[in-house]
């Protein structure tokens, strides 16, 4: 399979490694100071840039009949109009916060205890998310999903950096040395506690999941998500 890297960070190079190991080819690899020459020879493009740069190389692809992983957060303002410009090309796209398969069992755990806490007044949820310093969205698009799916499970209604108001999910980001991503769900009462953590150790689970959902994707027309590529509908 051949693939465009639209982004050529660390994790745009940990991508390419295990691309190679998988035996694909790379055509193109993306960043601020190329052009899109090769894109329209991809199978797949792989998009783990920056939220400036996301709509561009998303954009790009499609118009290049080109399907995208987009693993970009902090864009999302757009998505509607990415998801209306795949459509019209007869594209295939899965964006998603993370790709990890440890985060996807994650957030399927994240929203049956929501459904589980609903039932409990007594408890407040928060969320904590720790990630290095060169990051430069907060909250991570991961949070973001896992406020997400709270909502989608509760009454909460809205989350927040700032204090958190009736109905409110407060979000504490915080950005340290060289933190692959920690994120922390919380329920408080004042009897007890109870919370679940998911820790990255590195950022090989990020970049796996994104190249086993290119391989998936490859081929396909339509808008998917990681339940999709990992059958956790």
């Amino acid at each position: 399979m051949k693939i465009a890297l639209l982004g050529y960070g660390k994790m745009g190079k940990v991508i390419e490694r295990i691309a190679l190991e998988r035996g694909h080819e790379i055509v193109l690899k993306k960043d601020e100071f190329n052009t899109y020459d090769g894109l329209s020879t991809a199978d797949v493009a792989i998009d783990f840039s920056v939220p400036s740069a996301a709509v561009s190389n998303i954009s790009a692809s499609f118009n290049a009949n080109v399907p995208v992983v987009s693993g970009t957060t902090g864009w999302l303002e757009h998505y509607d109009e990415m998801i209306a410009l795949c459509n019209e090309k007869k594209s295939g796209f899965i964006s998603s916060s993370n790709f990890s398969l440890g985060v996807n069992i994650f957030f399927g755990l994240n929203e049956y205890l929501a459904k589980i806490m609903n039932q409990f007044d007594s408890y407040k949820v928060s969320m904590e998310e720790i990630h290095h310093i060169h990051k430069l969205d907060a909250p991570s698009g991961t949070a973001i999903s896992l406020a997400q799916g709270v909502i989608e499970n509760s009454n909460y209604k809205n989350w927040t950096l700032e204090d958190a108001k009736t109905n409110e999910i407060r979000i504490e980001a915080k950005r340290i040395g060289e933190v692959p991503g920690t994120h922390t769900v919380n329920y408080d009462s004042a009897i007890d506690s109870i919370e679940i953590k998911h820790t990255a150790h590195n950022r090989e689970g990020f970049a796996l999941g994104a190249v086993i959902a290119a391989e998936w994707l490859a081929g396909k027309q339509g808008v998917f998500s990681m339940k999709d590529v990992l059958n956790l509908k």
